[in-house]
């Protein structure tokens, strides 16, 4: 099992995007588009999404299936939300291969036991939810969320979202919150510098980019003004300025 279409943009210094839950390797153009000024951008489709729909893997594998993919030499590593938390996966489990680190809208993960179990259960409705009314359906469902209130109307945006309701659905029961394991004592490992960022406005979010920076031995936390959870496609010009401030050791 691989993944497939990694996809290049750009010329510079290597720095991957992880994407977001029903996203795929081609959203957030703008933003992708900013960042090839400075940088080649690496992007790919994550298991249950686009090209790789078809694929199932945990955060552990799905961090170990791009060590497979991605350059053998370090680069700057970036994610957002889901991509966020499969990126602090691939640094726990990969750090030597890593420049430096960008996370977007994770966390480090629930540490009780009973909250992530009921949160998993969450996930699991939400993909048999997915698998009940179609993809096309489901995405009208999540996009309306009060998280994404402030996301510009882009058509182009939406047909980059992921089309296929059982590797969505996958995707949920295989690497949702749920099932991400407590990062907390782990991540002290990872000593590269690291930029976490929230949207100013993502109340949540930016408690768990405290909670991050905490955790991460060589961190900073930034808050994009004025931007919710998607804060890269509402903001670009800002999070890509952020981006570019982490240098690499």
């Amino acid at each position: 099992m691989s993944l497939l279409g990694l996809q290049r943009d750009g010329s510079g210094p290597v720095l991957v995007w992880l994407h977001g839950f029903t996203q795929t390797k081609d959203s957030g153009r703008t933003f992708r588009s900013i960042l090839a000024g400075t940088h080649q951008v690496l992007t790919i489709d994550l298991p249950g999404h686009g090209e790789n729909s078809e694929i199932s893997a945990s955060l552990d594998e799905t961090a170990d299936l791009l060590a497979s993919a991605l350059p053998s030499e370090p680069f700057t590593l970036g994610g957002y939300s889901m991509g966020g938390r499969v990126a602090l996966h691939f640094a726990w489990r990969h750090r030597e291969r890593l420049s430096s680190l960008i996370v977007l809208s994770a966390t480090l993960g629930i540490r009780d036991d009973d909250e992530r179990d009921a949160r998993r259960a969450r996930d699991n409705a939400l993909a048999d939810r997915v698998e009940l009314i179609g993809a096309q359906a489901f995405l009208d469902e999540w996009l309306a969320q009060p998280m994404f209130a402030t996301l510009p109307d882009d058509p182009l945006e939406r047909a980059a979202r992921s089309r296929d309701a059982r590797g969505l659905a996958n995707s949920l029961r295989n690497v949702g919150t749920g099932t991400q394991e407590w990062l907390g004592e782990q991540l002290s490992s990872v000593t590269v510098p690291a930029l976490i960022m929230a949207g100013s406005n993502d109340t949540k979010f930016v408690g768990e980019a405290r909670r991050l920076h905490d955790a991460l031995v060589n961190s900073n936390a930034s808050f994009v003004p004025d931007a919710g959870h998607a804060a890269h496609l509402e903001r670009p010009d800002e999070v890509a300025a952020l981006i570019a401030s982490v240098q690499p050791q």
